[in-house]
């Protein structure tokens, strides 16, 4: 069997696309693109993703069969330093919920939740 990583792709469920896209536009400094959803149910916006790279691509997602909310999976974006990308969330209408913190010896992680109520991370080595 090959190996792999465990996360192949995400979705991070909203209700407002557009409000969401500016905030993670915002927060992470990058662009938003659509993509299509095969079953045309699903409104998407992917983030910046090289597939053939390692980690995992994602996008934001309106659907009708998801909610954003509290309490569910956590996903972190990698950064060079995570106080960077916190200090943008609240501008961009989201909370800090844990200012940065040490993890030890696998860096630092900040704790955020968006303007949809989705809690996530941002993870850094410094």
């Amino acid at each position: 069997m090959t190996k792999m990583n465990a996360i192949g792709w995400f979705d991070i469920y909203v209700d407002e696309l557009d409000r969401a896209v500016a905030f993670y536009e915002a927060v992470l400094n990058c662009t938003l693109a659509p993509i299509g959803d095969p079953t045309g149910e699903t409104q998407m916006m992917s983030f910046p993703a090289d597939m053939s790279a390692y980690g995992a691509g994602g996008a934001l997602s309106k659907s009708a069969h998801a909610k954003p909310g509290i309490g569910g999976t956590v996903v972190y974006f990698s950064a060079e330093d995570c106080a960077v990308e916190q200090a943008r969330v609240e501008t961009a209408g989201g909370t800090v919920l844990r200012p940065k913190f040490s993890i030890g010896e696998f860096g630092w992680v900040s704790l955020c939740q968006d303007t949809e109520g989705n809690v996530f991370g941002i993870s850094s080595m410094q």
